[in-house]
C-alpha cells in the first residue's frame, strides 16, 4: 500500500499497511508505531534511526568477532552493561512501558518491548534469535551450535528446562491443567510470528487501559487489534463495551449489533440488555 504525496494516511492506515501481510510484515516499524495512540506526532524513522545508531555502536564492539556465542556475550554486555537495559519495576504498569521510543529513551520497559530490542541488535548480528511468547514473561531464544539457549530479555540470564518448567508451572496450576494432561515444554518454547508479538503486546496495553478505565485508549488499541485480527468477532463486543463505558453510546450500540449477528448463544442474553439500555439513553 502506497500514499502520493499529497495524500497523508492516519495512524491507523499506516499500521494497517505494515501488517497487512505475514511475508511483509514490519514486526520493528509496527511495534514503534503503537505509540502513536498516545503521541501522534511521533517520528517513526526517528526512532528506526535511533535503532540503526545502536546497531552501528554494537557492530564497533564486535571487532570482527564471528564466533556466535562470542557475539552472543559482547550483545549482552553492551545491551545490559553498557546501555543499561532493564525491566521498570517501579511502574511496571505505565503504558509507556510498552512504547519502544520510551525504552529506548529510558532503557526501561516489559519484557516484550525490551525484548524486541534485543532482537532488533541481536538480528544485526546475523545471530538465529527468536521471540517466545512464554506465559507470563516474554522471552528470546538463541540458537547455537551448541544448542538452544532460553534467555530473561530484562537481564540476559539463560534459564534451564527445570527453572522453565518451574515458572509454567502456576499458570498450569491455574488453568486447571494436571501435570500428565500438560503439553511438553518445548510446545511454549516455539518462536512467535510477528503478529502474535504486536497482539501480546497490544493485548497488554489493553489489559492496562481497562484497569485505568481510560476508555479512549482502550478504544484505540482495539482499533489495531481488528486490523491486527481481522477474523475476532469478539473484538467487536470489547469495543462495543469500551464504547459503552465511554459514553458514546451510539457507536457502542452499532458494535453490539454487528456482534449479536454471530455472538455465541451463552452470550446473546447479556449482549441484547446491554444494547437495550443503549436504546433507552440514545
Amino acid at each position: 500500500m502506497s500514499w502520493t504525496i499529497d495524500e497523508h494516511p492516519t495512524a491507523l492506515q499506516y499500521f494497517a499497511s505494515l501488517v497487512q501481510s505475514d511475508e511483509n510484515f514490519a514486526l520493528m516499524e509496527a511495534a514503534i508505531s503503537i505509540a502513536q495512540d498516545a503521541e501522534p506526532d511521533l517520528d517513526l524513522q526517528a526512532v528506526m534511526a535511533e535503532l540503526d545508531r545502536l546497531q552501528v555502536r554494537l557492530q564497533q564492539r564486535l571487532s570482527g568477532e564471528t564466533d556466535p556465542l562470542r557475539q552472543l556475550s559482547v550483545l549482552n554486555k553492551f545491551f545490559y552493561g553498557e546501555l543499561g537495559f532493564a525491566g521498570n519495576l517501579n511502574n511496571y504498569y505505565d503504558p509507556a512501558n510498552s512504547y519502544i521510543h520510551h525504552v529506548l529513551g529510558t532503557r526501561r520497559g516489559i519484557p516484550i518491548s525490551v525484548a524486541l530490542v534485543w532482537l532488533e541488535l541481536a538480528g544485526s548480528l546475523d545471530l538465529a534469535v527468536e521471540g517466545i511468547s512464554f506465559p507470563g514473561h516474554f522471552m528470546v531464544k538463541v540458537l547455537l551450535p551448541q544448542g538452544q539457549v532460553v534467555l530473561d530479555p530484562l537481564t540476559g540470564e539463560s534459564h534451564s528446562a527445570n527453572a522453565l518448567a518451574e515458572r509454567l508451572q502456576p499458570f498450569l496450576d491455574e488453568a486447571g491443567i494436571q501435570p500428565e494432561e500438560a503439553a511438553p515444554l518445548g510446545l511454549y518454547l516455539q518462536a512467535a510470528s510477528a503478529r502474535d508479538i504486536v497482539e501480546r503486546m497490544l493485548r497488554n496495553l489493553q489489559e492496562i487501559h481497562q484497569s485505568q478505565r481510560d476508555w479512549d485508549m482502550l478504544v484505540a488499541v482495539i482499533n489495531r487489534l481488528m486490523l491486527l485480527q481481522p477474523g475476532k468477532p469478539e473484538l467487536l463486543r470489547e469495543r462495543g463495551m469500551a464504547y459503552a463505558q465511554g459514553g458514546v453510546n451510539d457507536r457502542a450500540l452499532a458494535d453490539l449489533e454487528r456482534y449479536a449477528q454471530t455472538a455465541p448463544e451463552s452470550e446473546i442474553g447479556f449482549i441484547q440488555k446491554t444494547m437495550n439500555s443503549l436504546r433507552k439513553v440514545l
